[in-house]
């Protein structure tokens, strides 16, 4: 008996154990996101979105704690916190200053949070400053935004001028002075972001004298703004709501003199890295078409956007050049590097009405220290959060510092080691890859680029290997062409003495089966596409059989081009996880204008029946077989020094389809050249009336039947 008892209790021990062993499992956070209360994610060329490992940690809060000397009690402090500060800038001692807009006050801290002095310009007091930027020779330059100035200070704090509104005739009157972020540049020059200032930056010389508009954006002009300046007259277009760029909402100086700009109102080109002659530096040149073309920035997951877009209000540059924005409205910190290249970003929302250790209610400006640290300036919770870079953050950075001073062999290490912590992230396979072009590891970096959707650089590696392999095989191949041509004139030789009977025996043509001629009637499309058709109609040169299986090799060919092709040319295709969607569309849209077209046809004397119809698109489908397939075969033989040559082909092969599908209108239907455009346009007209009318009978379906389905939950739960 006691034995059972002993047994049984050690038994309930040994459960207790277990148990408590696995709520502290559960319960327990993961290593990686120990201590962080927001997400970190990386976003690829694709779109794709990758959950990752932190890069920064919360590393503290400065600010929060400001005590200034008691008036009314000499000795004694007393708490003056932060009111909605607006601005922060870190010098090259790592010293803070805070626009302190609410308390209309400039703060002093050091690299550790520690008051230094407060700035209030007691000869010519601020109102709402928003904007602080130090010059390396000590000054302190003041966007007095309440007071429609800019107040430079000496390294004491002592007044030294006023910059008020320029005079000059190229500022508009409507122009408004509302300083809101400046920076100086070594020169002394000054650019001034001004609240609703479309027109650009504001840029001074020394003596306050108006020199240009600086870096402006462009406004937005779409088909709908083309079409109404080509169909209004010049009055109904004067008034017309104008359609004005988006204004510059902050501007930052890089180590290397560049200008970088952020704005909100736009969808691209919200961050510009601008040189001296006001050029962006971050647009990129497309692969396809070689045109500069504006990249949009600004990261967003519908996990943290909730389907919001993002409001970019602030930008700072630390040492290797690396681009670190705030959002607003999501509360997310994006980081791109010196190329404008996504690096990663993170973000939060605070949850029940508490602040969470580094989720930034309201972000409204962001710098980076010599140490590589963040501060974050929350001007709702009034203080500065600091981030730390994490041993993840620390390679990336190191290692994308290496790649982009091309210092490739350097940087294989770390990136390997990136790999290993991440094997998803691509600026890792890029660095990687990099190295192994660098060490002529072609066909290695050819995989990598490949594996990273790098069209370039996979297009330059190939290349590579391409000139190689055709150095290496010359020989073979001219062997080839000359065993080739030999065996061609000794065919045409022997075929001339072949007698007219043996010929007759070897013809096999007038044996196939019905199916396989009409199948050959292809090549009278080839030669006369009208004359075919009217075969198709009158004289039976089709069937079904035929048809259907040109429609189904068709198709197959459409699948094949959209998955097989090069991926320099196509690279949604690396990304594709199924070709049936598209394949489903084509035999939908195919289906769909064959009977939009013979119904149309019917009504406007069309001679087509509607299987000549059927007949007759599908064999206007022959050039993705005759043409497609060996163009995607061909693809992967090509590189980017090739597009024009590929996309020339591509483009003919639909241009191709459509006037087969212009001549079937006309032969068939015996229609002339106009009546057969007006019978392809009401076609297309049709199918996109069809279209909507399913997708409101779909939708009205759906919810009745929900509707049905929640009537039978209400009736068998009571």
């Amino acid at each position: 008996m006691q034995r059972t008892l002993r047994l049984t209790i050690a038994v309930l021990t040994a459960l207790s154990v277990l148990l408590t062993l696995a709520f502290a499992f559960v319960l327990a956070p993961g290593k990686a996101s120990a201590g962080v209360s927001y997400e970190t994610y990386y976003k690829d060329q694709f779109g794709q979105l990758f959950r990752m490992q932190s890069a920064y940690r919360p590393s503290g809060v400065l600010g929060d704690t400001i005590r200034i000397p008691d008036p009314n009690n000499p000795g004694e402090t007393i708490r003056s916190p932060l009111n909605k500060p607006q601005d922060l800038f870190v010098d090259e001692e790592d010293q803070i200053y805070i626009a302190d807009t609410g308390n209309n006050r400039i703060v002093h801290l050091d690299e550790k949070g520690s008051l230094i002095r407060i700035l209030e310009v007691p000869d010519s007091p601020l109102n709402g400053p928003q904007g602080i930027f130090v010059h390396g020779n000590g000054d302190i330059y003041i966007a007095d935004t309440g007071n429609h100035r800019i107040v430079r200070l000496d390294r004491d704090g002592k007044l030294v001028r006023v910059f008020e509104r320029p005079q000059s005739k190229l500022i508009p009157d409507s122009f408004k002075y509302d300083p809101i972020k400046l920076v100086v540049d070594k020169r002394g020059f000054l650019y001034i972001a001004t609240l609703g200032g479309y027109q650009g930056l504001l840029q001074l010389d020394t003596e306050g004298r108006f020199q240009s508009f600086f870096g402006s954006n462009k406004a937005a002009f779409s088909v709908t703004d083309a079409v109404k300046r080509l169909l209004y007259t010049r009055e109904m277009y004067a008034r017309e709501i104008s359609k004005l760029p988006g204004s510059i909402t902050s501007v930052d100086i890089g180590t290397d003199g560049f200008i970088y700009t952020v704005t909100k109102e736009v969808d691209r080109a919200q961050i510009k890295k601008l040189n001296i002659a006001g050029l962006d530096q971050l647009a990129v040149k497309n692969e396809q078409t070689g045109k500069k073309e504006e990249r949009s920035f600004g990261e967003y997951s519908w996990a943290l956007a909730d389907g919001s877009l993002p409001q970019l209000n602030d930008a700072a540059v630390d040492g290797d050049g690396n681009i670190t924005v705030v959002d607003t409205k999501l509360n997310i910190v994006s980081q791109y590097d010196s190329n404008g290249n996504l690096l990663f970003f993170w973000g939060g929302q605070p949850g029940g009405g508490t602040a969470k250790r580094g989720v930034v209610t309201m972000p409204s400006a962001v710098e980076t220290n010599s140490q590589g640290t963040l501060l974050i300036l929350d001007s709702e919770n009034h203080m500065i959060q600091t981030y730390r870079l994490s041993e993840f953050g620390a390679i990336v950075h190191k290692a994308n510092s290496l790649t982009q001073d091309g210092r490739y062999g350097e940087s294989e290490p770390l990136w390997r080691e990136v790999a290993r912590q991440n094997a998803y992230y691509s600026p890792a396979l890029l660095g990687l890859a990099k190295a192994a072009y660098q060490k002529g590891e072609f066909q290695r970096a050819e995989e990598l680029f490949r594996e990273a959707g790098w069209a370039q650089g996979y297009s330059d590696s190939f290349w590579q290997t391409r000139l190689l392999w055709f150095q290496n095989q010359f020989g073979l191949l001219m062997n080839a062409a000359l065993v080739l041509l030999g065996l061609h004139l000794l065919w045409r030789r022997l075929r001339r003495r072949i007698p007219a009977s043996l010929k007759d025996r070897l013809a096999v043509w007038r044996r196939l089966p019905t199916f396989l001629k009409e199948l050959g009637h292809v090549s009278a499309l080839i030669r006369r596409p009208i004359d075919g058709f009217q075969a198709i109609r009158y004289e039976g040169k089709a069937g079904i059989a035929s048809s259907m299986i040109l429609f189904l090799l068709a198709i197959g060919s459409y699948g094949v081009m959209s998955s097989g092709t090069n991926f320099v040319f196509h690279p949604e295709s690396i990304v594709s996880a199924s070709v049936f969607p598209g394949l489903a569309r084509f035999a939908g849209i195919w289906f769909g204008f064959v009977v939009c077209h013979y119904l149309v046809s019917s009504l406007k004397q069309g001679e087509g029946r509607f299987r000549d119809v059927f007949y007759g698109s599908a064999y206007s489908l022959f050039p993705f077989l005759l043409l497609g397939l060996p163009l995607t075969l061909i693809s992967n033989a090509m590189t980017l020094n090739e597009s024009a040559i590929f996309l020339f082909l591509e483009n003919g092969l639909y241009v191709w389809v459509a006037l087969l599908f212009f001549w079937q209108a006309q032969g068939i239907h015996n229609y002339s050249v106009g009546e057969a455009a007006i019978n392809i346009l009401l076609s297309i007209v049709t199918m996109a009336v069809c279209a909507v009318l399913l997708f409101i009978i779909y939708s009205l379906t759906s919810e009745l039947w929900h509707f049905i389905y929640s009537v039978y939950q209400e009736v068998t739960i009571r």
